[in-house]
């Protein structure tokens, strides 16, 4: 908004000619805080002026010059309006781009877009599943799944505090929780090298680190990064992130380890120790590298490292062990157009297996394995010219097994080596808003699965 003030007399009436110039009735967006100061202070100063003028030079009692005043006052609320405009918009920023920003959700990346100060955004999502050929056995559900609030500060520059805290399934009353998903100061020294330090979560896999249902196929985020990867995994550390050269970043933290006491057949899912007063007596590194060459727009490689004992000095039996856990992932995904392509491939090996099978009483692996691959297409922007809507059907392959490897003396549990089919719909109205619809088809080595369908809805904000 650029405000040409001339004040003069004529005739002995007083005359003020202001020209607004504005872009969408608003005024200019400045680029740092201290040019919206700067606008902010040069307004105010035209308002005191245009004020001071009013009172200072009473002009004529004509039709004219009363016309004038009411003019000149009209035209002052507006400019005041706009003032009180960008004074609002140093504490409420304008609304940030969603995008991913050092391996994060776009909905949790605000706080890195904000010049300085409070950074607030979230998401959500429900759904609806029928269970088929389950007509006796009455397991059709609804459920607000997750409602979860992004909070950050960015104190400076260099300085920011990030966090994200969930509600789960509506109600503690039924089942539900509310958990704190990670919550962490960022120091930036280095595009090379930052320091991240507090609740943190590892950076393995797609979902793990970026779990925002627009951003993924299908109601249920992919078995594989759930059962063998144990998304959303979080814990207490401490580490490095930065870009090494163009393109090329990394994730590295030092965290405490899982609890194996708590590990089963089903895999080490239920041994996150998810910054509750964990136990830390055993400590584990993991560590991420990706790669987005830019030959080749939309691609991106990479892959993650899980190690460290998980024994934590307990006794398994009459016995103490480390329990080494080691888990390992790579993944590739590209995206071209409308195109979206995933896949990623995960293994991993629990030492000591034998003794804590023993102790749990149900045989735990001593190793398991996952992989799925998935592909969907945007084929809106076929039937609809210049549409900004987004409609994807997709499908997803999945097979896993989290008793891949049977310690010494204990029996395979072969329901644990699972496939699945899985076909659906994903439709965007608009970026932040996300409808799915999909059929799951599950078989296992041995026994029944019931297949399920999903309808389901996601935001961010």
């Amino acid at each position: 908004m650029t405000i040409n003030n001339k004040a003069f007399l004529k005739g002995g009436a007083l005359t003020t000619m202001i020209a607004l110039s504005t872009s969408a009735g608003a005024l200019e967006k400045p680029q740092t805080m201290e040019d919206m100061w700067k606008i902010i202070q040069e307004q105010q100063k035209q308002i005191d002026s245009m004020k001071a003028q009013m009172t200072a030079t009473p002009p004529a009692k004509t039709a004219n010059a009363d016309g004038n005043v009411k003019n000149l006052e009209r035209k002052t609320d507006v400019l005041s309006q706009e003032v009180e405009k960008l004074r609002t918009e140093l504490v409420i920023p304008e609304e940030p781009k969603y995008k991913s920003a050092y391996g994060l959700g776009p909905a949790a990346s605000k706080v890195y877009q904000v010049g300085k100060g409070l950074s607030i955004g979230g998401y959500g999502e429900a759904n609806y599943q029928a269970i088929v050929g389950d007509e006796k056995g009455k397991k059709d559900n609804a459920d607000f799944e997750r409602l979860v609030l992004y909070a950050g500060y960015k104190f400076t520059d260099s300085i920011l505090f990030n966090s994200e805290i969930e509600f789960e399934h509506g109600s503690t009353d039924d089942g539900g929780s509310v958990s704190v998903e990670f919550a962490a100061l960022d120091f930036f020294i280095d595009p090379m090298a930052n320091i991240r330090a507090g609740m943190v979560l590892l950076p393995m896999g797609f979902i793990n680190t970026i779990h925002e249902p627009p951003f993924y196929f299908g109601n249920n985020r992919p078995e594989v990064e759930r059962q063998i990867i144990p998304s959303t995994w979080r814990e207490i550390g401490v580490g490095l992130f930065g870009e090494i050269l163009p393109n090329l970043t990394y994730t590295a933290y030092v965290v405490n380890g899982l609890n194996a006491a708590d590990f089963n057949s089903d895999g080490i899912r239920s041994g996150r120790q998810k910054g509750s007063q964990a136990k830390a007596e055993d400590l584990a590194f993991v560590g991420r590298v990706d790669y987005a060459p830019d030959a080749v727009p939309g691609l991106s490689v990479g892959g993650s490292a899980y190690a460290g004992n998980s024994g934590q000095n307990q006794d398994f039996g009459g016995q103490q062990v480390d329990a080494f856990t080691q888990l390992y992932e790579a993944h590739v995904q590209w995206k071209y157009r409308g195109l979206e392509f995933r896949t990623l491939g995960s293994w991993g090996h629990i030492d000591d297996a034998n003794v804590l099978s023993a102790a749990k009483g149900q045989t735990i692996g001593s190793s398991n394995y996952g992989w799925y691959t998935e592909v969907g297409y945007d084929i809106l922007p076929l039937l609809v010219k210049d549409t900004t809507q987004y409609l994807a059907p997709f499908f997803r392959y999945e097979q896993f097994d989290t008793i891949a490897g049977t310690p010494t003396g204990f029996a395979d549990d072969e329901t644990k080596d699972k496939q699945i089919y899985q076909f659906g719909l994903n439709y965007k109205p608009i970026p932040n808003v996300v409808i799915k619809a999909d059929y799951r088809n599950f078989t296992a080595k041995k026994g029944n699965l019931p297949d399920d369908f999903n309808l389901g809805l996601g935001f961010i904000f």
